[in-house]
This record gives structure tokens, sequence and C-alpha cells, in this order.
């Protein structure tokens, strides 16, 4: 697939109005005791390396001492808020280790790291500016997906807790290849992981924007893939963006399930994910309608973006009514409806 058919600058879309009675309505919209553009404001960054002494795409930032006790603090009081409702008596054992800034791509997020001093155990957060197309992929994942996911939106400010899992770029070097691997059953969660992103309409599901969480069963290994990138939410033209399948660096991915998985059983998997889809809709139907409500009143994409993708599924499912949709939202509605 030529990747370079993916827009090399997104466009930012501000939370509207709808989305945020959405957000106020199910206690996402909140008060954050920072902003941003706050963190924007330190004076020093030290680039990251891993343990080969490559450079990373992270730096650490340090601010002026005169702020960083008030910034730290406000900080771990983001992760009590976070964790545990904001009660500040839980909050004495935890510290600020480390901030990390990522200036490239869409959200350059900023990384938190805290540790509890008792046992210095560690967790992350991530702040980010609040893009409409990022809120409404995030707030898809936790209904839609087998993922619960936790974020918290103020004005332009994004908080988004840390998804745990291996880099799906990272799986297959050497670094994990103490992991007894299960190709079959690799296979079939790729190819349900592709179905998800296909059905709700979430993009550049490249192998760097989603991780793989790793867990023990009894008698092997369970795979999940899942996504950690959210800013391609319904905004490209062509379906293939929406099917990880297509990414050339996908292909580690592709290859195994060519190898294990006849199209029967890929079939198989793909209605098993559609129809575990359709349930969860239904068991949150209010709350997914009201979400759906708001994105059909916002501006998501550009219209001939809008025009495209509408001609290609309405084409895919050999089902006209996509061709009546005006915006990405009435297009993600129909996709879903097809469901149940």
């Amino acid at each position: 697939m030529d990747t370079n058919i993916i827009s090399k600058k997104k466009l930012f879309f501000p939370v509207s109005e709808p989305l945020k009675d959405y957000l106020f309505n199910y206690n996402r919209l909140v008060k954050i005791p920072f902003t941003y553009s706050e963190l924007l404001r330190y004076f020093s960054i030290i680039p990251q390396k891993d343990k080969h002494g490559k450079d990373t795409l992270w730096k650490t930032v340090l601010f002026q001492p005169s702020e960083m006790e008030d910034i730290h603090y406000r900080l771990v009081k983001m992760y009590a808020m976070m964790k545990f409702d904001g009660n500040e008596s839980l909050m004495e054992h935890l510290q600020v280790d480390r901030v990390d800034y990522c200036p490239f791509g869409n959200s350059k997020p900023f990384r938190i790291r805290i540790v509890n001093q008792y046992n210095d155990n560690h967790d992350y957060y991530y702040v980010k500016i609040a893009d409409a197309s990022r809120v409404y992929g995030l707030e898809l994942e936790d209904l839609l997906s087998p993922n619960r996911i936790n974020f918290l939106v103020d004005k332009d400010t994004l908080v988004e807790e840390h998804i745990a899992g291996i880099p799906g770029d990272m799986f297959t070097k050497q670094d994990y290849q103490w992991l007894e691997l299960n190709e079959v059953r690799m296979a079939k969660e790729f190819v349900k992981f592709n179905e998800r992103c296909f059905v709700r309409l979430l993009g550049d599901m490249r192998a760097y924007n989603f991780v793989i969480d790793v867990t023990a069963d009894f008698d092997d290994v369970q795979y999940r893939f899942r996504a950690i990138d959210f800013d391609q939410q319904c905004y490209e033209s062509r379906k293939r963006i929406y099917m990880p399948q297509y990414f050339k660096e996908n292909n580690y991915y592709v290859d195994i399930s060519i190898k294990h998985l006849n199209p029967e059983t890929v079939q198989q998997y793909q209605q098993e994910e559609r129809t575990l889809i359709a349930k969860r809709i239904k068991r949150a139907h209010r709350r997914t309608d009201r979400l759906l409500d708001a994105m059909c009143m916002d501006t998501l994409s550009l219209p001939e973006k809008i025009d495209t993708l509408k001609k290609e599924l309405a084409a895919h499912y050999s089902y006209q009514p996509f061709l009546k949709s005006k915006n990405m939202g009435e297009i993600v509605r129909v996709s879903l409806e097809l469901l149940v």
C-alpha cells in the first residue's frame, strides 16, 4: 500500500459543544489542574536513548526550579484524579519521576512518569492537545472494543491513561524472543483487530500505533491487539487506510495470517468480531447513540474525503445508505448499523 495517501498533516478539530455535552454527561469533562500549554514552558530538554544507545523520539524536559515543585504537585494530583477520584491523602507517597515530550506527530504528547516511593513501582499517563478526532476515537474504543480506557478533557487539554503492551513494531525483534509465540492465535487476533478498526473507521494502525497485550493462559498464551493512537478516527478518504492489513509495517502479522488461516477461517473470525461489537452496541445503545448524535453534528474531515469514503464503503458492502451520509459521523453510524 502507498501510505502517501495518508494526509501528511491531519487537520486539527476542536472539541465542539455537542461533544462537550456528551463528555460532561459521562464524567469525561473535568477541571484539569494544569493545561497542555503550561507544560510547554520547559527551559531545557535532554534527548532520550534506548538501552542500545539509539536515540528515541522522546525528550526529557526540565522546568525552572522555581516552578518545578508546583508543576509536579499538579501532575501528581492529575494522576490521583484519574486513579482514585483525587483523594489527596493517597498522594503523599507519589512523585513525578520524569516528564517526557515527543515533538513529532500530530498530538505532540507529554508522557508523565509517576513513581510510588514505597516500592519504586511506576506508571505513566499522557497529556495531549484535545483534538475532537482523538476524543471520538478514545470513546469508541471504550464502547466498542474489549478494552476499557480512561481519559479526561478540559478545554484544549486531553489526559489519557497509559495502555500497557509490547509495541507492534518491536514485538518481533530479538528482545522479545523469550516469548513462546503461538502464531495461530496471533493470526486470529490480528484478523479480529483488523475488523474492529475497519468497522469503527479507525485509521493508520501501523505497527507502531498499536501494542500487543500478552496474557499467559493455563495451557498457552493469549494475545490482544490494542490501538494506542486515535488521531486518525474517521478522517481519511480511502477504506484501505482503515484496514491494518494493507500497511507494509504490518507485513509480519499479515504473513502469519496467510500462513495459518484459510479464507473460511478468516471469515469466521471476522464474523466473531462483528457479533461481539454488535453485542456491545446493544448493551450500551443509549450511550452509543448519544456519541453518534454528537459525531453527526461535528466536522471531522474534508468534504472531498467524505465523498470518496462513502462511495468506497457503499461499493464494498453493496449498501447504498452510505451514499446519503453528509459527514463522517453519519458514515460511522451506517457502518455500525450494519452490525445490528
